[in-house]
Formats: structure tokens, C-alpha cells, sequence
């Protein structure tokens, strides 16, 4: 039985009353979008009452319960269940009045705030203060309330004061002396409350716990926290002190959670992030005793405490064990720190050593690798590595039980003979994250010790022979094909592989150029592992294998493969094979070469594969020009149709020569994308923060434009820029050694998101992001994209097809070159940016 009833704030504190914040309440935490828009209401309020006395603006509820400590001292006590943020702002703002007109108009204010609202004048020390926070914030509302210098520190209560102190200094008019009385009257009489207050013996957690529920207003470290302080009715002020208090300092609020769940998982890995408050809420309800409920806390400070070395390496002291932390913290898989937390509790028992642990982790280190060699870098990553502490061996060495559960069943921990056959055929450039491709290079490159490291922190991966061959470089490939190879399949079977690639600092300055300009650029890097590459007269199959065979024997000796006993994997990912032909949409087609560059095979065994396993969507794969292969069999022996008929129903064009149309072809890295190999929308790609430069990015796009695309182009490129800014939008640049610029139509603190319509590329390419437009609303809408499209294939030389609108398609920068091309794009961006910015709207229209 509750009792509810509208209230002011000057009832609320008048008479002999304290207000005490229960330690399962969280700190303080408003904001200053919070508080500003508390200050805006005020100043409103106090000009409407100006001309309307009665005026009230209501500002929510607060519910109380009755203290259990409630005495004969004559103050009634009482716990504020929920509302705490609220009554906490109000008093610290009445601080702030109380000091600016103590200061401005006499000392009188002090004594006449203080005794009204803030303390109960003549009463002891523990029932002085009107309002007690929780324990985390009392010095610094102590410092408020008294006047301190500490006043106004830099925690949240301390911000919120000067906060305060600010605006009314801002809003103190010199001609109009009652314009601060009329703020103070509007706060004290003119915000209304609702004040519901519980019954003696109400359960008041369980109040608590019915409003907060939904973890809507709270997160589920808060309900935890909650929910433990409850159980502590005793013993709470001393274990908040000595236990809560120092975790909390160590973790963020996420990262309590966090905590909390791993906890978890080390019992049951089904358990999701989403449901930690209700699953160890279960947990807990079996513990009788506040002694086991102070058990439990101290453990959660123990475990907090390793977490914080998994979170912060640096602070590891084992020199092996940091390393291997920080190589796994840079990896960015964070379903590993289950394990990593059972790892460090296991050493911290006492029932392994730093070396154990060190070798553990190496293990997992070589089971990332090893996988995104062989292009299975997120197969089922995540339930593999939840489940690996509940399902390892607890008979065997913490090192070798996870080297065993990793090696059995169908985990893709590659062997010896996988590594080396991947080298040379899967494509590393289009497996895994950016970040991790780039990291497996750093690590080759410290494997060789160098006396002199080269820092390789703005370092790119660099395509040797190029994505886009130049005649010259065609000329040298071709020298290396057979009779009946075609160069387009051989030139995609190579070029994205480890062979081919390495890091430099130089990648846009190196780009299509020749071998031997390239070679004298890799040479004067100082990289190690450039050096095979810099030692050839060539760069031909012949060298590309060469290198991969010497990479693929590095990586054997620094990453040590499963146990002897582990069985052999398939070579050849056929079913990531199977599901890019899955997702390959009617109206594209693509080619056996295409599917062999993808899963590092060769167009024979891939059309073997489709002749004598049944595949979805077989009849879409096309010889390199585009035409049906003789041995085309469809796996109903029954069925005699042209696959061409079937196609042109989809939606594909052929020529009069029967020859399917190349802007309909689905390349090797857009199969990527449909298979799944490379995230939907890459944050890597997105801006990061800016770093030490001599040139902004902005420069760097344009210098980078101007060298690789020539002045016409870059000087067309800047007009769009231009002409984009103009329209209301904003630019954001990569910081990668290719700086890409984003076309931004929304920032990412709008409450749709962010979006953009396009990323250009200085080295030539002008990408039209579908895949990231098809979750952005409106665009999620496909109508939109569609007529996105349609408009950018109004442009002179842009022929992008239909079944390209869920993946990032592009044209050739050169297109902006021309004029009449440059202004009709410029129109469909400004048509792109006014269905943004009408967005949200059941009835926009697309004209």
C-alpha cells in the first residue's frame, strides 16, 4: 500500500526531514544535456509566473519509504526508492543560489537556505544533512553544501554545481534585482513533484526493483549492485567501503557487466549479455546468509580486479603473459576473455604458472591466425571459444587442455599442410577484419627481430602486383599463363593472396606503378618483409609462390598448429563457396575464376564441384566473358532448358555473341561481401580520431587524388566536396595510408544514425554504399536505394546493376571529370540529402 500525492520542493524539505540515498542506488549521474534542459524549464517557468503566480511546471515523482532507523531525535527519515537523480540535482542547484546571492546580495541567503532547506539547524550530526547521497558521492556534496573549496570538483556533482553557479551568473541582470528571487521562488514553490511514499515493513527493494526493471533507467550492474546491498542490511556500509566501492572505481559501468557476465559463462556459455542481472539474480536467491552474500561480493572484486589486467595488458607484470594479452586485446574478439578470466583465477589459485597461461594464450593467438589463413576466420567463432572453459580437459595442463579442445571437431584450427596450401591460393586481403589482416603482417614483421624496428603504426598493406594492372604489368603476368589460361582468372587467383602483399607507409604513392619503381620503394622502407620481394628482377606467379612458401614456413614456426591426433580439415572451403552462390542475387551472374580467387582454388575443381554437387544458383556461373561453359549440367538429370533462358528471366542481358553483360557480374571481393568474409559495414573504414600529421586529411585526400587521378579529376573532385558542404552536409576522412573521404548526410549523434550516400577512394573508385544504406533509415527502404540507382545510372559511364543494391558498388572516379556528369551528380546528392533530412515520414516522397 503506497500513499501518492503532488508535492513542491519547499514541502518537500521544510521541517525537520533527511532524505537518505540507499547504497543500491547508483551515483550521481546527470549530465549537462540533463541539466540544461532541468535550467531551461526554470527560467521558463519563473517568467510565466511573472504574469501567472499559480504557475507550476512538473518535473516527475520521487518514492520514499520509511526509514528503519527512524528514532526519537524528532527527524523524519526517510529512503528515496526512486527519484534520487532529481532531489540531488535540486539541492546541489540550491547550493548554487544560496552561494551567488550570498555573495551578491548579503550573507543572509546563506543562513536562510541552509536552515529552510539544505540542514536540519540544532540536530546531531547524523540527521544534519536534509539529503544524504550515496556513499560514492558524499564528500563531494559535503563540499557543495558547505562551502568548501573543494566546491565544484570535477565528479559529476561537483560539475552539476558549477554548472549552476554558471547560468546564474548568465541570467543575473544588474538592472533587474529580483530576477535570481524569481529563479529560487520558481524552484522552491514552482516545480512540482509527486511524492509516493510506501508503507512500514514495504518490501522497498522490491519497489525499487519494479521500477527499475526493464533495465531502461538503470544498467544491469546497477540492478545488480542493488540487489547485493539489499541482502546487506548490516553489513552493507563496511563491504561498500572495503569491496564495492574499489570495483567500482576500477571498472566502468559496461564493464561491471561485463564482469558479471563472464562470470557467468564460466558455467553455462549460453547465457546472453542481455540477460546477466536476471540470470545471476537466480544465482544469488539460493545464498541464506549475508556472510555467503559478502563472499560473493569479495569474489566479484577478486575476478573484477584480473579483469581489469585483461582490459588494461599494460598492467600485467608477467613480461610473456602481458605480451600475449595485448596481442588478443588487439586481435578484438572479446568472447576470448571468458577464457582469459579463467586463466588468471587459475594462476591467481594457485593451479597454473605464468608460462601455463602464457602458452595457453599463444595457442588461441595461433588458432586465430591459422583460421584466417584458411579463410575461416569467424566460422563459428564465437560458440567455440564461449564453450571452451565448461568443455577443455580439467585433467591436462591449462596450455595443453585448451591445445586439445581446439584441435577436435570441426573448429578449422588449421594444420601444418592448411597453412601452407592457403599461402599460396586463399585470398588473405578479403578474409577476416582490416585490423587483424594488418596485425598477422605486423607480427611477421617483428618475427625478424630487426635491431631497428620500423614503426609500422600508419603502415597499409600494399597490393605488389596491383588490383588494377597496368599494361606493363599485364605483360609480365602473361608471361607466366599457359596456352589456355585466362589472365583476368589468373590475375584474381594471385593478387589478393599473402604472397602478394606486404606493408608500407608509401601505398598511394606506390599504387599501379611499375615493379621496379615499387621494388625502389619497398627497398628504402627498411621492412623485412619486403625483402624477398626487393631481391627480384620480377614479380610473376613464379615470385608470388615463392614468397608464400617462405611466409607459409614463418607462420609454421611462430604459431604452433593443432595436436598430431587433431583430423585433417578440407583444403578447399567449399561451403563458403556454397553461400556466396546462396546470396548471389537474380540479375548477376559471375565466374568459376571468380568463386576460385574466393575460396584460394582454381576454376577446374570449382566447376568439377558444381557439376557433381548439387549448389544453389550453379546456372549463374558463366565462363570469364560471359558465356555458358560446354560441360554445364544441371543436377536434375531430367531438365534440359538453357541456362541463358532462365538467366535473361532474372534479369540478365546478353549480347548478340550470347555473351552476359560484365556490369552484371559479380566480382571476387563483392562474393566476399555476400559470403559473409568481411563485415557488412566496416567500422575500420569509418573516420577515426585524427592523429599527429603535418597535413590534415583533408589535404592528404586531395594530394592523394591529384597523384594517382591526375588535376583534371582531383580538381572535379574538390567542386563535389565543395558543392556537398554547401547542401548542409559534412566531410569525414580514413585515416588509413589511402585517405577515403565520407560523404556524411547525419552524424552518428542523430537519433536515426549516421549515413552517407558515398565514400570516394583516391585511388579511383567513387563507392556507393548500399549495404550500409539498407539499415539506415529511410534507405533501409529499398525503394530509395533503387531510385538512388537509377539516378547515378543516369551518369555518362556509371552501369551499376540492379542486383548490386545490397552490396557497395562503385564508378570510376574519372566520371566527376566530366562536367555535365559532375552536375547531375550533384543533383542526385542534394535529392539524397533531402530525403535525410525529411526522414523520419510515412509519406516521403521520392521526386
Amino acid at each position: 500500500m503506497v500513499a501518492a500525492r503532488e508535492t513542491t520542493l519547499q514541502e518537500l524539505l521544510e521541517g525537520a526531514k533527511q532524505y537518505q540515498v540507499p547504497l543500491y542506488q547508483r551515483t550521481y549521474s546527470w549530465t549537462t544535456a540533463q541539466l540544461q534542459r532541468l535550467w531551461d524549464d526554470i527560467l521558463k517557468l519563473a517568467d510565466d509566473r511573472v504574469h501567472d503566480p499559480s504557475a507550476t511546471h512538473f518535473i516527475g515523482s520521487v518514492v520514499l519509504a520509511p526509514s528503519p532507523n527512524n528514532g526519537p531525535t524528532g527527524v523524519a527519515e526517510y529512503l528515496v526508492v526512486d527519484g534520487q537523480q532529481r532531489l540531488t540535482t535540486l539541492t546541489i542547484l540550491l547550493c548554487a543560489i544560496r552561494d551567488h546571492r550570498a555573495q551578491h546580495e548579503g550573507p543572509v541567503h546563506r543562513d536562510r537556505l541552509n536552515q529552510q532547506y539544505l540542514i536540519n539547524p540544532w540536530k546531531p550530526e547524523p540527521q544534519r544533512l536534509k539529503l544524504i547521497p550515496t556513499q560514492a558521492d558524499r564528500d563531494a556534496y559535503l563540499a557543495c553544501l558547505d562551502s568548501t573549496p573543494q566546491a565544484g570538483g570535477a565528479d559529476p556533482v561537483g560539475a552539476a554545481y558549477r554548472f549552476f553557479g554558471t547560468q546564474l551568473t548568465a541570467a543575473d541582470d544588474p538592472d533587474d534585482p529580483l530576477d535570481i528571487e524569481r529563479i529560487e521562488n520558481a524552484v522552491i514553490s514552482g516545480l512540482a513533484l509527486v511524492s509516493v511514499t510506501a508503507q512500514p515493513g514495504d518490501n522497498v527493494y522490491r519497489i525499487f526493483e519494479s521500477l527499475n526493471n526493464t533495465g531502461l533507467q538503470l544498467t544491469q550492474a546497477d540492478l545488480l549492485r542493488n540487489y547485493l546491498f539489499m541482502r546487506l542490511p548490516t553489513r552493507g556500509e563496511a563491504v561498500y567501503s572495503s569491496l564495492w566501492l574499489p570495483l567500482q572505481k576500477q571498472l566502468s559501468s559496461d564493464e561491471l557487466v561485463l564482469l558479471f557476465w563472464l562470470d557467468l559463462v564460466h558455467r553455462d556459455p549460453r547465457v546472453k549479455q542481455t540477460d546477466v542481472y536476471s540470470a545471476q539474480q537466480a544465482r544469488l536467491n539460493r545464498l541464506r546468509s549475508e556472510e555467503e552474500v559478502e563472499a560473493e561480493v569479495q569474489r566479484f572484486s577478486r575476478l573484477g580486479a584480473l579483469l581489469r589486467v585483461i582490459l588494461h595488458p599494460g598492467e600485467e607484470q608477467d613480461p610473456g603473459v602481458r605480451r600475449r594479452l595485448e596481442r588478443l586485446s588487439a586481435w578484438g574478439t572479446t568472447t576470448v576473455y571468458p577464457l582469459l578470466l579463467h586463466l588468471l583465477d587459475r594462476r591467481q589459485q594457485g593451479t597454473a604458472t605464468s608460462e601455463q597461461i602464457a602458452s595457453a594464450m599463444l595457442y588461441v593467438e595461433s588458432f586465430f591466425v591459422r583460421r584466417l589463413l584458411i579463410g575461416r576466420a569467424t566460422a563459428n567463432i564465437n560458440r567455440i571459444l564461449l564453450a571452451i572453459v565448461t568443455e577443455m580437459d580439467p585433467d591436462l595442463p591449462v596450455d595443453q587442455a585448451v591445445r586439445a579442445y581446439l584441435s577436435t571437431g570441426r573448429k578449422y584450427y588449421a594444420s601444418d599442410a592448411n597453412v601452407r596450401a592457403a599461402v599460396r591460393s586463399i585470398p588473405y586481403y578479403l578474409n577476416g577484419r582490416p585490423q587483424q589482416r594488418k596485425l598477422i603482417l605486423q607480427w611477421l614483421e617483428e618475427s625478424y627481430g630487426s635491431k631497428e624496428p620500423v614503426a609500422l603504426d600508419k603502415a597499409t598493406i600494399e597490393h605488389v602486383l596491383p588490383q588494377t594492372p597496368t599494361p606493363e604489368w599485364r605483360q609480365m603476368l602473361a608471361a607466366d599463363l599457359g596456352p589456355d589460361e585466362n589472365f583476368d582468372e589468373a590475375h584474381e587467383a594471385l593478387v589478393h593472396t599473402l604472397g602478394n602483399l606486404t606493408l608500407t607507409g608509401y601505398n598511394f604513392e606506390l599504387s599501379n606503378k611499375s615493379f621496379a619503381a615499387k621494388r625502389d620503394e619497398l627497398a628504402k622502407s627498411g621492412v623485412r618483409l619486403s625483402q624477398e620481394i626487393t631481391e627480384q628482377d620480377r614479380w610473376g606467379r613464379p615470385e608470388i609462390y615463392a614468397r608464400a612458401d617462405a611466409l607459409a614456413e614463418r607462420i609454421i614456426s611462430i604459431w604452433p598448429g593443432p595436436t598430431e591426433q587433431a583430423a585433417e580439415q578440407s583444403e578447399v572451403p567449399w561451403e563458403v563457396m556454397t553461400k556466396a552462390l546462396a546470396e548471389l542475387p537474380a540479375g548477376s551472374w559471375t565466374t568459376y575464376g571468380d568463386l576460385a580467387a574466393l575460396i584460394g582454388s582454381h576454376p577446374v575443381p570449382v566447376g568439377a564441384r558444381l557439376a557433381t554437387h548439387p549448389a544453389p544458383n550453379a546456372h549463374r556461373v558463366l565462363q570469364v566473358e560471359g558465356t555458358v561453359s560446354p560441360n554445364f549440367r544441371w543436377s536434375d538429370p531430367n531438365r534440359t532448358d538453357d541456362p541463358r533462358d532462365i538467366l535473361r528471366a532474372e534479369g540478365v542481358e546478353f549480347d548478340q555473341h550470347g555473351r552476359a553483360d560484365q556490369a552484371q557480374r559479380i566480382g571476387t571481393e563483392e562474393l566476399a561481401q555476400l559470403a559473409g568474409l568481411t563485415p557488412e559495414d566496416l567500422p575500420e573504414r569509418l573516420p577515426r580520431p585524427r592523429s599527429d600529421d603535418d597535413r590534415t586529411y583533408s589535404e592528404r585526400f586531395i594530394e592523394q587524388v591529384t597523384a594517382l587521378q591526375g588535376p583534371a579529376v582531383a580538381t572535379a573532385t574538390l567542386v563535389v566536396l565543395e558543392a556537398r558542404t554547401s547542401m548542409g552536409g559534412t566531410l569525414l576522412y580514413g585515416t588509413g595510408g589511402e585517405t577515403s573521404c565520407y560523404l556524411m548526410a547525419r552524424g552518428k549523434e542523430h537519433e536515426l544514425g549516421n549515413i552517407w550516400p558515398a565514400a570516394i577512394y583516391p585511388s579511383g573508385k567513387f563507392e556507393v554504399v548500399f549495404q550500409h544504406l539498407s539499415s539506415r533509415p529511410p534507405f533501409d527502404d529499398v525503394t530509395f536505394r533503387e531510385e538512388l540507382r537509377q539516378r547515378l545510372n543516369q551518369l555518362p559511364g556509371v552501369d551499376i546493376a540492379a542486383a548490386k543494391i545490397a552490396l557497395r558498388p562503385g564508378f570510376p572516379l574519372a566520371v566527376l571529370a566530366d562536367a555535365e556528369a559532375r552536375e547531375a551528380l550533384l543533383d542526385h546528392l542534394h535529392w539524397f540529402y533531402q530525403v535525410v533530412q525529411i526522414a523520419p515520414s510515412d509519406n516521403l516522397a521520392t521526386a
